[in-house]
């Protein structure tokens, strides 16, 4: 049986997306196995920047798409007329974004792909838009059909999970509850399996400075996390903590821990994007299929001079293979994971 090609979704169409998925699949071994899903105008546009505009073919259905190392093919999910420049938040690209999301969620849902890589969108235009998510992680969880969902980024020396993801800090502490202690370590637990680990070790970060030092700094680590990192341990997951935040990354690059539950946004993603955008990848933990996508923004400010690095979107669609359990010589990922 001929492999599933994976969706990649052009991201904003004013941002870099489409270049760095252009770059991508004009090498062979990309272009045999991916499709992109987006506005077939944007994707051209990219490709005539690179000098490559014949590569560019639309298709109109997966499972007829020919994939061959010497094109590029383009399922629509819109069409942009007329195309909005470059390097602007625009809220037509912010709903084209918004539809090949949605189009490729439907295909990796009904079995049609091995899974989605999403280039990079921009928050101003999704709201622009009228569209009521604040990112992709959330969209992936709605329209996934996933009751919890949680972000993961990792790269080859670390992996983090987020209790909490897109919001202010201060609901960020409010969101922080009992439940949502217990389903982002159950979700690192089998996030480090589906990386291969045979018995991932699970580090909980605290809160609080010192990770509340006794109480002195704050309660939350002794009233919630520790009490969800005790359920998770009868659950039979090696889970432990909570450590102080400006020490468990460190430990978790020495060996001692396997992945990391970080408490919000920047305690966990700031370690991983320090040690090099190119390598991080963000995996969406509890959907019933892959998705992953780079560790970077729209970049705006470079949008449309074809100097952006796809470095890190071609991790992201290694990555995603890996989990498919489509690699060779990786094991097979744990999905889809069970979040009940």
């Amino acid at each position: 049986m001929p492999l599933l090609p994976l969706a990649i979704t052009m991201g904003d169409p004013a941002g870099i997306g489409p270049e760095i998925v252009a770059k991508t699949l004009l090498l062979p071994q990309y272009a045999e196995r991916c499709m992109v899903v987006g506005d077939p105008g944007a994707m051209l546009r990219a490709l005539t920047l690179l000098g490559a505009a014949d590569r560019l073919h639309v298709v109109q259905d997966v499972a007829a798409a020919p994939l061959r190392a010497d094109r590029i093919c383009v399922l629509p999910s819109s069409s942009l007329a007329p195309l909005p420049p470059p390097g602007r938040v625009d809220p037509a690209c912010g709903r084209a974004a918004y539809q090949a999301i949605c189009l490729a969620i439907d295909l990796a849902r009904q079995g049609q792909v091995a899974g989605m890589v999403t280039a990079p969108i921009h928050k101003e235009a999704l709201a622009a838009a009228g569209v009521p998510y604040p990112g992709h992680t959330e969209i992936l969880a709605e329209r996934g059909g996933a009751s919890r969902v949680a972000m993961m980024l990792a790269n080859d020396v670390i992996a983090t999970v987020l209790v909490t993801i897109h919001c202010s800090l201060r609901l960020a502490i409010e969101r922080a509850d009992f439940d949502a202690q217990l389903s982002a370590i159950r979700l690192a637990h089998q996030g480090g399996l589906a990386l291969g680990v045979a018995a991932p070790r699970v580090a909980v970060a605290g809160l609080n400075p010192h990770a509340g030092e006794g109480g002195l700094f704050g309660d939350e680590e002794a009233r919630i996390i520790r009490p969800a990192i005790e359920a998770a341990r009868r659950d039979g997951i090696d889970a432990s903590g909570p450590w102080p935040g400006d020490t468990v990354f460190m430990q978790a690059r020495q060996g001692r821990f396997d992945v990391v539950v970080a408490q919000y946004h920047d305690q966990g993603l700031i370690p991983v994007k320090y040690l090099g955008l190119e390598q991080g990848v963000n995996i969406t933990l509890g959907l019933p299929f892959v998705r992953t996508s780079p560790d970077h923004g729209t970049a705006f400010d470079i949008a449309g001079q074809g100097i952006a690095d796809p470095a890190s979107l071609r991790t992201a669609i290694d990555r995603a293979f890996q989990l498919a359990g489509h690699a060779q010589d990786l094991p097979k990922a744990a999905f889809p994971i069970d979040n009940a």
